[in-house]
Formats: structure tokens, sequence, C-alpha cells
């Protein structure tokens, strides 16, 4: 029981804690958003770069992309990061230059997410009916304008679950950034646990993580009925994103069931 009372006289104090040090923790919130948000853009970009890449007709550019893509998916990213911030300037000039800590992380982070994001457009875009091909080849359409007009459209609407997972597992892994001198929200919650305790600490490092992910689903599920509505697949778009909200099994306006 008295553990229990002082569990809960904790509280004030550690909260009070925080409160004091809200302007360090936004900071670190702001720094582990912007880590992520630029990872995330740097990764989309080279997902899409050599997605596309290793389904190319020159054997060249296809070998080119598949051994960036297993490089970066089969090395540690914790590795990619030490590489950047700690070996890459220790090179003999002119291949050593340091790098703003920031940059690191939004560089491994893209690196690492994007090479495992590229099998995603690859695999996306395989999975886009043959006869959407052959259409372009009957209407006299060219490879790049059929591919940017229709193939990518429809890949898009099948890619975006999995980015989804991919992007918080990018928020998840942004949490090591504090190793390289980059004062994230994972790094400040470090600096009070010795003085709000283990537990509480790690439990609001918890929840904020969660809310941010929480936003990345939102934000993905929202492009994901976008991207479908645009192609013609999927319910209305209001309805669309009435669902969105709508508790499953629940009913609709119409008293049926959803």
């Amino acid at each position: 029981m008295d553990g229990v009372i002082g569990f809960f006289a904790d509280l004030g104090p550690n909260f009070q804690l925080l409160l004091d040090r809200s302007p360090q923790i936004i900071e670190g919130v702001r720094v582990t958003v912007l880590a992520t948000v630029l990872g995330a853009l740097l990764a989309l970009l080279i997902a899409f770069v050599f997605g596309i890449a290793q389904l190319s007709k020159a054997a060249v550019v296809r070998w080119v992309a598949r051994i960036f893509v297993e490089f970066f998916r089969g090395t540690s990213l914790v590795v990619q990061l030490f590489w950047l911030f700690f070996v890459l300037p220790q090179l003999p000039y002119p291949l050593g230059f340091r790098l703003d800590p920031l940059l690191v992380a939004v560089l491994a982070l893209g690196l690492n997410y994007g090479a495992y994001a590229a099998e995603v457009v690859r695999g996306s875009i395989n999975s886009v009916p043959k006869g959407q091909y052959e259409a372009l080849s009957a209407l006299s359409i060219s490879p790049a304008r059929g591919m940017v007009r229709v193939i990518i459209p429809q890949a898009w609407a099948l890619m975006i679950p999995s980015l989804s997972n991919l992007w918080i597992q990018l928020l998840k892994g942004s949490a090591i950034v504090g190793s390289i001198t980059l004062y994230d929200l994972f790094f400040q919650v470090e600096q009070v646990r010795d003085r709000t305790g283990t537990w509480f600490a790690y439990l609001f490092a918890l929840l904020a993580y969660f809310l941010i992910a929480w936003v990345i689903v939102v934000i993905m599920n929202a492009l994901e009925v976008r991207a479908k509505h645009s192609i013609g697949r999927g319910p209305a778009l209001r309805e669309a994103w009435r669902s969105l909200f709508r508790p499953p099994g629940g009913k609709t306006a119409e008293g049926g069931l959803a």
C-alpha cells in the first residue's frame, strides 16, 4: 500500500520537473521530428530512384541499383551512422570531411530505410497488372510517360501501407542519433531519468514516440485514401474519410453495419 501511495505522490514532482525542462524536451521533439521527416523524404527519393532502376532494361543499371540496395539493407544502421560521423572526417583529403550531426542522421536514416523502401517500390510496380503495360504499348505511349502517368499512380496506392510501416520503423530508429551528439527526444529524456525515476522517464518516452507514430499513421492513411480515390478504387472519398474514424463494426449513418 505504501508503494502505491508513493507511486502517486511522485507524479506531481516528476511532472513539475518535466515542465521545468520543457524547453529542452520540446527541442528534443523538434530534432526527432525533423530527423524523421527529412530522413523519410530522402528515403522516399532513394526508394523511387533505385526501385525503378532495378526494373531497367540496362543490365548495368540493374546491377548498380541492386548492389546499392543490398549493401545498405545488409549493413547496420548504427555502423552507417558511426561511419558517417566518426570515420568520414578521418579519411584522407579530399575524401574526408565533417558533416553536421543532423545531416549525418538524415543521411543514415535515408540511406538505410531508402534501401528497404526501394524493394517496396519495385514490388509494387511489379504488382501492377501486365495488361496496363500492354495497353500503353497499344496506345504508343512511351515507357517513361507511361510509368509516370499510369504505372506509378497505381503502384503508389499499393506501396503506401508498407511505406507507413517503414516510416514508423524510421522514427524508432532515430532514437540512436543521440550517440552522435544530436540532442533528440530520447537524449533529453535520458537527462531527467535520474531525477524522475526510470519508470516515469521511459513511460514519457513511450507515450511521446507513440503520439508521433500515430500522426504518421493518420497521414499515411489519408494519403492511401486519396491515392485509391485518384485511380478509381475503394469507396467514395467522403465515405473513405469517415471510415478512418469509424470504430470496427460501428454503424453507418443509414443504420447498417460498417
